[in-house]
């Protein structure tokens, strides 16, 4: 079940009374983690961060592919998260469910608990699941998500920084990057390392497409990309192609949404309910129906009319619902 929060209902959390957040995260170089504290903070929130120690396992880099933390590097975590929550904090927010065990130790603090998607849908789910009914409150990116847990949640979608991604014109974007603008550019916006992201789908479903349509098409995959320059990316390319085996809530969808970009994608997460209604774009469950969706997108050559989607769905507007949250959770403790 979903919850509303204050500001869903138009009433605003008072900024002037700050409080004091400690955050625990397994990533702290997380783009959209960065972007959500910036954003808090921004709106009166006093924000602390404890990383889980030892090296983070990512799929998003090459140099991190092989690299996992281990039972050792959760284990001493523990003593460090109950100590550092002795400090006057008004609440502690633990982001990805591998930060779950470590947040429900300590007693001091109220615990807010943010899903991300893999932390629930892949490998450690099980895990997660078990540490779910005992926060305080949870937060979750989709409906999808949310029909996972036995136990009310807020769905509070990652926010988009729409004066960052918005539309410019197509051959600036290409000349930038040196793409030739007699051809189609598809992309998909992941390292294909990522498994979860399935570039193997993605490559076999970019090749038949590529026979069907009448005319030269190129496939692009994004590595190392860093965040500020993927505007340009989804600016330039003609369509977006994505395979994921699951998905939370990817901003990469709502990303090209913002900057008008057809996106093809399989139904995960919260793809169906964002592609509702845009121009252009194709949920698809088997190969020949991303085929058939990837075609029709580049035989019709327009950009679509996505950008007016994703309007309420700023990182703003995201900033103020965790707020909402936030205050909920002090109220019933």
């Amino acid at each position: 079940m979903t919850l509303s929060t204050p500001d869903q209902d138009g009433v605003r959390t008072d900024t002037q009374t700050s409080l004091r957040v400690l955050n625990l995260v397994t990533n702290v170089d997380s783009t959209f983690y960065n972007q959500q504290i910036e954003t808090l903070e921004a709106q009166g929130v006093s924000t602390e961060t404890l990383p889980v120690p030892g090296e983070n396992k990512s799929e998003s880099t090459e140099k991190n592919e092989t690299a996992t933390r281990s039972v050792w590097d959760y284990a001493r975590y523990l003593p460090a998260v109950m100590s550092e929550a002795s400090s006057s904090y008004d609440l502690l927010h633990a982001n990805y469910g591998l930060t779950a065990p470590a947040a429900l130790v300590q007693r001091k603090l109220p615990v807010v608990l943010s899903l991300w998607g893999s932390d629930l849908m892949g490998e450690y789910g099980w895990m997660t699941k078990r540490c779910v009914p005992f926060a305080d409150a949870v937060i979750v990116m989709s409906e999808r998500m949310a029909a996972e847990l036995d136990r009310d949640c807020y769905v509070i979608p990652h926010g988009l920084k729409l004066d960052q991604f918005q539309p410019q014109p197509q051959r600036e974007a290409q000349t930038e990057l040196g793409w030739p603008p007699d051809v189609k550019h598809v992309v998909f916006p992941y390292p294909p390392k990522r498994t979860v992201k399935n570039f193997p789908r993605a490559k076999r479903v970019f090749q038949t497409a590529a026979e069907r349509f009448d005319g030269p098409v190129e496939l692009h995959t994004i590595t190392g990309v860093d965040h500020s320059d993927m505007p340009t990316y989804l600016n330039a390319a003609d369509v977006m192609l994505l395979t994921s085996h699951r998905e939370g809530s990817p901003n990469t969808v709502k990303e090209a949404l913002a900057c008008n970009l057809p996106v093809v994608a399989t139904d995960v997460g919260d793809v169906p309910e964002r592609l509702d209604g845009v121009t252009h774009s194709t949920v698809g469950q088997t190969d020949r129906e991303l085929v058939d969706g990837l075609v029709a997108a580049l035989e019709a050559d327009e950009r679509s009319n996505g950008r007016e989607h994703v309007q309420d769905l700023t990182i703003e507007r995201m900033g103020e619902r965790i707020r909402g949250v936030y205050r909920d959770v002090l109220a019933e403790t």
